[in-house]
């Protein structure tokens, strides 16, 4: 608990003490205003723009015809929410065909470039980025506006302003230092989910037990062999020897084997010798070399497997040793196992179900499977999995239906352990769906926070229904067009909590 709360406190420390500049980004024509608190007649107007790669949020004078406006502009990479940290981007204000541009080669911190632009004219029009970078070109785009007088331009971004009711500021000089990123929900096939608990087995194949060819005493090859011990191929693991045994003495048997060989072989070669000069008939060749086979099969046989010593006992393949059943001196028979090496390869998930979801069985295609060891949810898919079976019966034992998934094992499984599995099934009907990681929280209640800049978001109440264990079905409080907070939803909470961040403070003016 007091390791906890020193947690909370540093997180809430490192949100008060990390300022930066605001950032303004949209989609399509979307412009915001924001004022300063400080100064009731500076209007900023708040630019947002997106393509595949980057984010654009820029903060800037209103536009007026004639006058300079400087636009201070935060570029972000979409894949991970890291600032530009270097490249060449040009600023175009396109109205009625007379376009005004800037070139800057660098930004003045990272991801952050200030323009200053001046307008010919007033109209409506765009406002583009080039982005050149060493890979490759880029281009952003944003509606704008430039008006004929200042009144104008102040009337226009004062009404723009955006609702502070319940919001929360986040400068992107904050959310560049943090593992923080946002996304659109998504509209899409979601059917029912079937949540179980699976054990994790390994599969057939990946494991194989090792087990006595003989009677006798098991001596280990050496002090390392013990369980989760990586061993090759070919490796010998044990040797078992029956050398003080009275009975079944398997060091007797090996010599006498390799003296009947011995013995075979010789008289077989002396009579193919004789053979030539008709002193031995055609029969006793025969029958000579029938024995002189027979003594090598048994000798061969016995040879492959012991030695002087005893049994040698080698794996089959690599892997490790999973389970040792016997002690170093320990007497064992033949046919008793000694040790099981396994794989870890390819993995099993064996869960059950109840009766109610029999139905439903059939038109499961797909899994999420979350592994309790690091609260990780992998995909079917992602696993190099598929679903093996799922039974047509209630195991006696407990009347559930079995369902049985093969995975490849990614590092993070081990047999006997337990994982959570979400089976997810064939729907023709549509969902709006958002990443669990963006959900939040209070007391039974759950919320997201909605962008309404990327520097400023609203505390949204939502209603959920099902889950797959990655994503959530959003029934109601939110539409396909909001972006929302997918990762780094609970420093945005915290920071809300604190009430202690200056909507402008630390930001480069």
């Amino acid at each position: 608990m007091k390791n906890k709360l020193l947690f909370i406190a540093f997180v809430l420390l490192f949100i008060v003490a990390c300022n930066g500049k605001h950032n303004t980004n949209t989609e399509s024509s979307d412009i915001h205003a924001t004022t300063d608190e400080h100064d009731d007649e500076d209007v900023k107007i708040t630019i947002i723009a997106y393509s595949n790669q980057f984010e654009v949020f820029a903060e800037a004078d209103a536009f007026v015809a004639g006058k300079k406006s400087n636009v201070l502009s935060h570029f972000s990479h979409l894949s991970d929410f890291s600032p530009l940290q270097a490249g060449e981007v040009t600023i175009r204000l396109i109205i009625d065909g007379k376009e005004t541009s800037q070139t800057l080669e660098k930004p003045i911190k990272k991801g952050i470039y200030s323009f200053d632009i001046q307008p010919e004219t007033s109209g409506t029009g765009k406002l583009k980025y080039d982005v050149k970078t060493e890979n490759g070109d880029f281009q952003l785009g944003s509606d704008i506006t430039v008006y004929a007088t200042e009144e104008e331009a102040d009337e226009a971004a004062e009404a723009a302003v955006p609702s502070k009711t319940n919001t929360t500021v986040f400068t992107k000089e904050q959310s560049w230092k943090v593992d923080f990123a946002t996304e659109l929900p998504v509209i899409e096939p979601f059917g029912q989910v079937i949540k179980t608990t699976a054990q994790v087995q390994s599969a057939p194949g990946d494991e194989i037990v090792l087990t006595a060819r003989t009677n006798g005493v098991v001596a280990l090859s050496g002090s390392q062999i013990m369980e989760g011990k990586a061993i090759s191929k070919g490796q010998v693991l044990f040797s078992i020897s029956g050398n003080e045994l009275a009975d079944n003495n398997s060091n007797v048997r090996f010599l006498e084997a390799k003296n009947n060989f011995e013995k075979a072989t010789a008289d077989y070669e002396r009579s193919k010798e004789l053979a030539k000069d008709k002193i031995v008939s055609e029969k006793d060749l025969l029958t000579r070399k029938m024995e002189y086979e027979n003594a090598k099969v048994i000798f061969e046989n016995l040879n492959k497997n012991f030695n002087a010593a005893g049994q040698k006992v080698s794996s089959p393949m690599s892997g490790f040793i999973k389970q040792l059943f016997v002690q170093n001196g320990e007497y064992v028979e033949s046919g008793q196992p000694i040790a099981t090496v396994s794989q870890n390869k390819t993995l099993l998930l064996h869960a059950e179900v109840q009766q109610k979801y029999a139905s439903a069985l059939p038109n499961v295609q797909s899994a999420n499977i979350n592994d309790f060891s690091n609260n990780k949810t992998y995909t079917l898919e992602e696993l190099n999995g598929k679903i093996i079976s799922f039974g047509k019966n209630t195991n006696n034992n407990n009347f559930l239906i079995p369902v049985n998934l093969q995975i490849y094992n990614m590092g993070n499984f081990f047999p006997g352990s337990f994982v959570e599995i979400y089976l997810r099934t064939v729907s023709n009907s549509q969902a709006l769906t958002i990443p669990n990681s963006a959900l939040m929280e209070e007391q039974g209640v759950f919320f997201v926070f909605a962008q309404i800049t990327p520097e400023l978001f609203e505390k949204r109440e939502v209603k959920t229904g099902v889950t797959d264990g990655a994503k959530t079905e959003i029934l109601s409080g939110l539409n396909s067009s909001e972006r929302i907070v997918s990762k780094g939803a609970i420093l945005i909470k915290l920071s809300q909590s604190t009430g202690a961040l200056d909507a402008h403070s630390g930001h480069v003016h």
